[in-house]
């Protein structure tokens, strides 16, 4: 017959589907939930790893590695700890590639805040202190590779030294100068 379901029950015999009320506490869509959420995101990155293209680097990695998983139903804090979930795999990738160390930390309620971001000026003090610990060898191949943009060749050959050996010299620097800023930042 038409208009009845396949199995012979008619429309308002059927079970009624479970309503789900959404409130205010969800996202309507991927651009508020985006906008929402990148000033702390991003601000969060800035305090991690002190400089802006690696900070707007990573906060588009956080957002893209979120948005096949990550429902638009879920709340607000779900939202929120989903992404900060996501922020710290991102970041201990990123500490890894660059360190072969993994910093993960982040404080609870920095998701919570809107933080307003600030200059890097604090950073750059805190990396001189971090460098003026280290021997001048070590010292002096971060500052060629990280603070003049030289290639591992050129810097090696700034120091007068192979390619093998200044790569061996950046590996320990890294190493020391994140013991060293662990040190500088807790002072």
């Amino acid at each position: 017959m038409a208009g009845r379901p396949e199995s012979g029950r008619r429309a308002e015999d059927a079970p009624a589907r479970e309503l789900r009320l959404v409130t205010g506490d969800g996202y309507s869509g991927w651009e508020p939930l985006y906008r929402d959420n990148v000033g702390w995101v991003y601000a969060l990155m800035m305090s991690k790893v002190g400089n802006r293209p690696d900070a707007e680097d990573l906060t588009a990695e956080v957002f893209t590695a979120a948005l096949k998983p990550l429902r638009l139903e879920a709340s607000v804090p779900e939202v929120r700890a989903y992404l900060k979930a996501t922020a710290r795999t991102v970041l201990a990738g990123y500490w890894r590639a660059r360190m072969g160390r993994e910093i993960t930390a982040i404080d609870e309620d920095f998701a919570a805040e809107s933080a307003e971001v600030s200059e890097p000026g604090d950073a750059v003090a805190r990396a001189a202190k971090v460098l003026d610990r280290l021997p001048q060898r070590y010292r002096r191949i971060l500052e060629l590779r990280f603070l003049q943009g030289l290639s591992v060749r050129d810097a090696a050959a700034e120091l007068g030294v192979s390619v093998a050996n200044a790569k061996v010299l950046q590996h320990r620097a890294l190493a020391m100068a994140a013991g060293s800023g662990e040190e500088v930042c807790g002072e």
